[in-house]
């Protein structure tokens, strides 16, 4: 399943090898289909990490700032980390374009905290990032996101990690989702 990086990984690796200087970080959702081999495109890469206080986060969006990036909220530190407080996500992308963009947001719930304690490298997709689990990819999407693209997505899982798969934390996940998120 390994492929070549594309431009949309190194896209994703030149945000996340500075985010992680400052905390845990997932990436999940749909770029996570597109990682392991899914044919389709996207606009945003969605990344969860914990909550990062005032002044540390200040320094990741200036050394973001400094590596070429710039976020489409606003320019000052202070008031991007005053959405991501208030659980708002906050998009950064190159300068000067909008596409592609990192969806950042900070873990709000027991299922976000779960998402970072359980994080995984996934080697299938040969790139040295962490990924939510494909277990909880497949819950969120068959449970809660629901749309075409995310039931696509969840079959795509399906199929990669047949026989793979642990059904039962998958049924478990969604429980969680249905007592947490519905």
């Amino acid at each position: 399943m390994e492929h070549d990086k594309s431009k949309l990984d190194c896209f994703v690796e030149d945000f996340v090898k500075i985010l992680e200087k400052y905390g845990d970080y997932i990436i999940v959702s749909g770029y996570v289909a597109i990682a392991l081999g899914r044919s389709r495109g996207t606009e945003d890469i969605d990344i969860i990490v914990q909550p990062i206080e005032k002044i540390k986060y200040s320094e990741l969006h200036n050394e973001l700032i400094q590596a070429g990036f710039e976020c489409l909220q606003s320019h000052d530190p202070n008031e991007v980390h005053s959405y991501l407080k208030d659980y708002l996500s906050v998009r950064y992308g190159r300068k000067g374009t909008f596409i592609p963009n990192i969806e950042l947001k900070f873990a709000k719930d027991e299922l976000d905290y779960y998402q970072l304690k359980t994080k995984k490298k996934l080697k299938e997709t040969g790139l040295d990032f962490y990924f939510s689990s494909v277990e909880m990819n497949i819950a969120f999407k068959e449970e809660y996101l629901k749309s075409g693209k995310d039931m696509e997505d969840a079959k795509h899982f399906r199929i990669v990690f047949a026989g793979k798969l642990n059904e039962d934390e998958i049924e478990q996940i969604k429980k969680e989702i249905r007592r947490v998120k519905l």
